[in-house]
């Protein structure tokens, strides 16, 4: 049963139908769809059930059935994200609005759990950076973990509320606000949300949205693009947000272009997606530029960054593919960064809370690297490291954190994989093997 103030609320509204709104929700449809990770992947790979392609989407697919993705390796291997197909939409905002082969300097202000960072990343070149922040401090772990398992170098991990971004005015050529809401338009999704909702929590969460607005547009570069998005229906976070912002700020709308198969309803400012329109939640996103501010601040110096010697630059070296890395050493774990991003990461790290940087290598004792879980699953790894294939049975045992039944031919520490894309780590002993899956990873259920 939908809130009962909640469609009076809506009525005229652009694309809003009562009866078919109502019909949708009730109708207990359930959507599924995935976006997959073009560093590992394609959606030609996709052996689920193809229900077609998110049409605003060149990741996307929707799944005619939704199968255990707890139970599928290639989810824990980072091949692909299970994303709402609406909010793939920031894809059209940043591929209309930013050049994205140039590099570029980008904030996904509220980021956890992880849907739009991982999506940000696979549209932005290698010479761009993303920062991926949460402000809630429970809700970053999950957020790193996506990150790690998407196998990205360029991707800072934060915990900063926005005011805490202020010293980094003008800094960044795109921000991405996919804001804290009321949550409407996942009703469909998440029923409990439904208990959730009020007339009075909309308007707080209203509040809370300029407040963010507020704190971080001075960190936006001037021509920079803002992309504000949330999953509400209700105006007063979304119409009159994007009026406000335009009023109190020297930001100006920009408009994008939308096929008229895909049936979003283009508002007087931004974007709306009805579940009984698209095949997909409820979902909003408008696009800005602001249009005043200052030149790039340059970067002010930084404390140096505990660096490895040459000795142990050598012994990380031999696990990696790429020879253009830097190395950041905090509490004894080695932290892969490119060499072009270095100075903006140490920056970062001055200034924010960051939680993870570039790629985990691992930690060094007694002359040799323990591998990180991370360096498994990114794309720096070097290709001359033993890797052992899976079947299904033995990959699911793994990700248990259980034991696996194989007979490598060498020992030491050793890659297992599965359909060619890496789970982790094994250290092959003489008389065992030992499974290096993180224990706060591992598959707690039993039985599909």
């Amino acid at each position: 049963m939908l809130p009962e103030e909640l469609l009076p609320s809506l009525e005229g509204l652009e694309g809003f139908d009562r009866d078919a709104f109502i019909k949708v929700h009730a109708s207990g449809e359930k959507i599924t769809s995935i976006r997959v990770n073009p560093q590992k992947f394609s959606i030609e790979d996709v052996e689920f059930s193809s229900g077609g392609k998110v049409p605003w989407s060149r990741y996307g697919v929707y799944l005619s059935d939704r199968p255990s993705f707890t139970f599928d390796p290639l989810f824990h291997a980072g091949c692909y994200y299970v994303q709402e197909a609406s909010s793939m939409f920031l894809e059209q905002a940043l591929s209309q609005s930013v050049d994205l082969l140039r590099p570029l300097k980008v904030l996904d202000l509220c980021a956890a759990p992880g849907g739009k960072s991982t999506h940000i990343q696979s549209l932005i070149s290698k010479e761009s950076l993303l920062v991926s922040n949460e402000v809630i401090r429970s809700r970053v772990p999950v957020l790193k973990d996506n990150i790690i398992k998407w196998g990205a170098e360029n991707v800072v991990v934060t915990q900063n509320d926005p005011k805490e971004f202020s010293s980094l005015k003008n800094y960044f050529d795109v921000i991405v606000i996919d804001a804290p809401c009321s949550g409407s338009g996942l009703f469909r999704r998440d029923p409990d949300a439904i208990n959730e909702w009020s007339l009075n929590n909309v308007m707080l969460c209203s509040l809370r949205q300029q407040r963010i607005i507020a704190d971080i547009l001075p960190t936006l570069k001037k021509e920079g693009i803002l992309v504000y998005c949330t999953c509400s229906y209700s105006k007063e976070e979304n119409e009159n947000i994007c009026r406000w912002l335009m009023d109190e700020f020297k930001v100006q709308d920009l408009k994008l272009k939308i096929e008229n198969n895909w049936n979003v309803v283009e508002s007087p400012v931004g974007y709306r997606f009805w579940p009984h329109r698209v095949k997909g939640e409820g979902f909003f996103l408008a696009c800005f530029q602001k249009i005043i501010g200052d030149d790039d601040m340059p970067l002010k110096k930084v404390k140096n960054q505990v660096q490895l010697n040459k000795k142990e630059q050598a012994i990380i070296s031999n696990w990696l593919k790429s020879d253009s890395l830097r190395f950041i050493k905090r509490e004894n774990n080695v932290y892969a960064v490119p060499e072009r991003h270095f100075m903006d990461v140490s920056h970062l790290m001055q200034l924010l809370q960051v939680k993870y940087a570039g790629v985990e290598a691992g930690g060094i004792m007694h002359d040799k690297l323990i591998p990180a879980h991370a360096l498994a699953l990114s794309n720096l790894l070097s290709d001359s490291i033993s890797a052992n294939p899976l079947d299904r049975d033995n990959a699911i045992e793994y990700l248990k954190k259980k034991e696996i039944h194989m007979k490598p031919e060498m020992k030491g520490w050793q890659l297992v994989q599965y359909e060619g894309h890496a789970l982790g780590w094994i250290n092959v002993l003489s008389n065992r093997i030992n499974n290096y899956y993180p224990k706060e990873l591992r598959i707690l259920k039993e039985n599909v």
